[in-house]
């Protein structure tokens, strides 16, 4: 990773942090797409959960009030049964697989909710979030719109949504730096430092976030995330597509 690289991956942090303070999720997308231009698949996916462990980390510190503890509990008990299982498989992730898994996520967002009334809040439901949700995370990278249709539909205001698919998000994205840790391991000392000097423009980042997020209306929030993550999903999905051939 050359200078000029490391001063743009900062830049990119700050505004994907920002994007995900906002939205909850859209930044990871992004901010994963820029790594794997990069790094190797494995490696930009460690790498883009180490980040986003200080991104909404920041997020969910930023709007600990409003953290709904149980919820996040049972989804993490469906994250732990995601790991294992693929740990027991011994998952492998490839460039082509990640790209169309990830362009072909935002569908769920525009399932009708008569057809799949997932809702985050009934401890059944909060555990299958963990389990898809998480297993996504550590499969491909990014669980963004999995995660989101269990929380978009609920009753719960935003603040609320944002908080406890930030927390949700820390630890998943820890789960993800420990399961891909070897790969981690092939960085030089100064792309490390790269990564270091990231934390600060994450939380910076999730701050401007924080501050748009509070002049938004729930209304405008949720439909501002479907499209916006419609259209990372399609730059993903042509991709991995032209991958392939």
């Amino acid at each position: 990773m050359s200078l000029p690289i490391a001063a743009a991956l900062l830049l990119a942090v700050f505004f994907t942090s920002t994007l995900s303070g906002v939205f909850g999720m859209a930044g990871g997308l992004v901010l994963l797409g820029i790594l794997l231009a990069i790094l190797p698949v494995g490696t930009a996916i460690a790498v883009q959960g180490a980040i986003q462990i200080v991104a909404n980390g920041s997020r969910a510190w930023f709007s600990r009030d409003y953290i709904d503890w149980k919820i996040l509990g049972i989804i993490c008990l469906g994250l732990l049964v995601a790991g294992i299982a693929l740990f027991i498989l011994r998952y492998t992730p490839d460039l082509a697989t990640v790209c169309i898994a990830i362009g072909l996520l935002p569908i769920l967002v525009w399932i009708p909710q008569s057809w799949l009334a997932l809702d985050a809040s009934k401890p059944h439901h909060a555990f299958v979030c963990g389990l898809l949700g998480g297993g996504l995370n550590l499969a491909v990278g990014v669980s963004g719109p999995t995660v989101d249709i269990f929380f978009i539909r609920t009753t719960m205001d935003r603040r609320k949504i944002i908080a406890t698919k930030a927390a949700t998000q820390v630890i998943s994205h820890a789960a993800k730096v420990v399961f891909y840790w070897n790969a981690a391991m092939v960085l030089a000392p100064f792309e490390w430092a790269a990564i270091a000097v990231a934390a600060p423009f994450a939380i910076a980042g999730t701050s401007a976030g924080h501050w748009i997020l509070q002049r938004l209306t729930d209304a405008n929030f949720r439909a501002w995330t479907r499209w916006i993550v419609t259209a990372i999903g399609i730059f993903y999905l042509i991709r991995g597509v032209t991958l392939l051939i």
